[in-house]
């Protein structure tokens, strides 16, 4: 702490060494630190938790908002390596949102255009589209790399494979479709 009582200096962020995955410390037989939790006893119960209604609702522009099945989707794979209890329900509901919107962006894009009428001298602008769906997908990777630095961290079993973030550009695409 400095003479006036502000908080400045310390360690910087992302200083340091990185740490291993959990799956990394397993196969080199190291351990120490790493927290493996134990494995759960027999408990059944729902596959995923309910949606909530807003990720539900219905669109003004009358279309489908795709947050559920991308909500589901990712609950699914958080589940298949064992983490779904470890990462935050208003993390998966944020992304899902987040991919929704993504989507709902490119979609006006495409419809519309990547110009657009300036509202008061009638000229040609950027589509005010553009910016939000990049600023969607900068959202999107945000929490997807909160999500998957979890997994990393908490799980045993190898964590690679498809996920959730490869099917964006699929989803996408199905979504113009209508389907």
């Amino acid at each position: 702490m400095a003479k006036d009582g502000t908080m400045r200096g310390g360690q910087r962020v992302g200083a340091g060494r990185k740490s291993k995955a959990l799956t990394d410390k397993i196969a080199d037989g190291r351990l120490n630190g790493a927290m493996v939790l134990p494995e759960p006893a027999e408990i059944k119960g729902a596959d995923v938790p309910p949606v909530k209604e807003y990720l539900k609702a219905a669109q003004k522009n009358g279309k489908d908002l795709c947050a559920e099945e991308v909500y589901r989707d990712t609950w699914n794979w958080l589940k298949a390596r064992g983490c779904e209890m470890l990462v935050n329900n208003q993390l998966i509901e944020q992304y899902a949102m987040s991919v929704s919107r993504w989507i709902q962006c490119e979609e006006a894009i495409s419809e519309f255009g990547f110009l657009a009428k300036h509202p008061t001298t009638g000229n040609a602008i950027a589509s005010p589209y553009v910016a939000m769906s990049q600023t969607y997908m900068k959202q999107v990777n945000q929490v997807w790399y909160q999500i998957y630095q979890i997994v990393k961290e908490n799980c045993a079993v190898e964590y690679g494979g498809r996920n959730p973030q490869d099917d964006l550009m699929e989803r996408l695409l199905t979504a113009r479709k209508g389907n």
